[in-house]
C-alpha cells in the first residue's frame, strides 16, 4: 500500500503537476468570487513554473546530492560482489519492441558491465522489479540479466532480485540474498543523486556497502541563478531533485534511515 501511496503522491506533487493544480484552484476560486485565493494560487503557480523552467535551482539541488558521497577506494583485487540497483531500462518500450532500451539511469548497467570485465571474479547482484502501477512488465533484474549475458558475463556470476519496486525494497530484498550467497561489503552502483538515500537504507539494515556512484546529471560547478537556455532540461532536473529530496525526507521520518542526508 505504501508503494502505491508514494506513487500517487508524487504524481500530484511534482513541479508541473503542482503548477497545474494551483492554476485549477485559482480558476475555480475566481469563478466563485474568491479573488484573494485565486490571485494567491495563480501567483504561486507562476512563481513555481518560473523557478522550475528558468533558474538553475534544480541543478543546484541535484548537485548537492551528487557531491555527497564519492566513489570508494577499491581494495587490491577489487570487490567480491557488485550490487546494481534497477531503474536503467525502459520496460514498457522493451516489452513492445525488444532490445535493451535504456533510461538516463542506464549508466548504472553500463558502469557495472565495465566493472564486471575489470574484476572477473566479482559476483553481480541485480536488484529491480517492475515499479509500474500495472506490474505487467519485466523488471530490471530480468532485463539486466539478459543484458549482461549478451555482453559475455556468464549466468553463474549473476544473482537476480526481481521483486523490489522501490529503493526500500531494493535494500530489504538484497539483504536476504547477500546472506544466502555469503557475500558482504559489496560495491553499490546507482545514480550519484540516488546514492545518499540508497546508502542510508543499506546502513539502517546493517549492511556495509562501498558506494560507486554513476549517472551524474550535473557538472559539479552549478550555481544558483537564472537560466533561460534550457527550460525543458531545467524542468527535468528540478523534478528529479525534488523527488529525491522528498524520498530522503520520507524515509528519514519513517525511520528507514538514520539521518536525513546520509554521507
Amino acid at each position: 500500500m505504501t508503494f502505491y501511496i508514494s506513487k500517487i503522491f508524487w504524481l500530484l506533487a511534482q513541479p508541473l503537476s503542482l503548477t497545474f493544480t494551483l492554476l485549477v484552484i485559482g480558476l475555480a476560486a475566481g469563478r466563485l468570487g474568491w479573488r484573494r485565493i485565486g490571485t494567491l494560487a495563480g501567483t504561486m503557480a507562476a512563481l513555481l513554473l518560473f523557478v522550475t523552467l528558468f533558474t538553475s535551482t534544480g541543478s543546484v539541488l541535484l548537485q548537492v546530492l551528487e557531491d555527497r558521497i564519492p566513489r570508494a577506494e577499491l581494495a587490491s583485487g577489487g570487490p567480491s560482489c557488485i550490487i546494481t540497483l534497477g531503474g536503467g531500462f525502459e520496460s514498457e518500450i522493451i516489452a513492445a519492441r525488444g532490445g535493451f532500451e535504456m533510461t538516463q539511469a542506464g549508466d548504472r548497467f553500463v558502469e557495472t558491465l565495465r566493472l564486471a570485465r575489470e574484476f572477473p571474479e566479482a559476483r553481480i547482484l541485480i536488484s529491480g522489479g517492475d515499479g509500474s502501477f500495472s506490474g505487467a512488465y519485466e523488471g530490471d533484474a530480468v532485463v539486466g540479466t539478459r543484458f549482461f549475458e549478451a555482453f559475455g558475463v556468464p549466468a553463474t556470476r549473476l544473482i537476480r532480485e526481481g521483486d523490489s519496486r522501490d529503493t526500500f525494497e531494493n535494500a530489504a530484498n538484497t539483504e536476504a540474498l547477500l546472506a544466502a550467497n555469503n557475500l558482504g561489503n559489496c560495491l553499490l552502483v546507482t545514480s550519484a543523486f540516488h546514492m545518499p538515500r540508497s546508502v542510508g537504507l543499506f546502513r539502517k539494515l546493517g549492511l556495509a556497502v562501498q558506494p560507486w556512484p554513476t549517472d551524474y546529471r550535473t557538472t559539479g560547478r552549478a550555481s544558483l541563478g537564472l537560466d533561460f537556455s534550457q527550460p525543458s532540461a531545467n524542468s527535468q532536473l528540478m523534478t528529479t531533485a525534488l523527488r529525491e529530496w522528498t524520498g530522503l525526507l520520507f524515509y528519514y521520518l519513517a525511520g528507514r534511515t538514520h539521518t536525513l542526508l546520509p554521507q
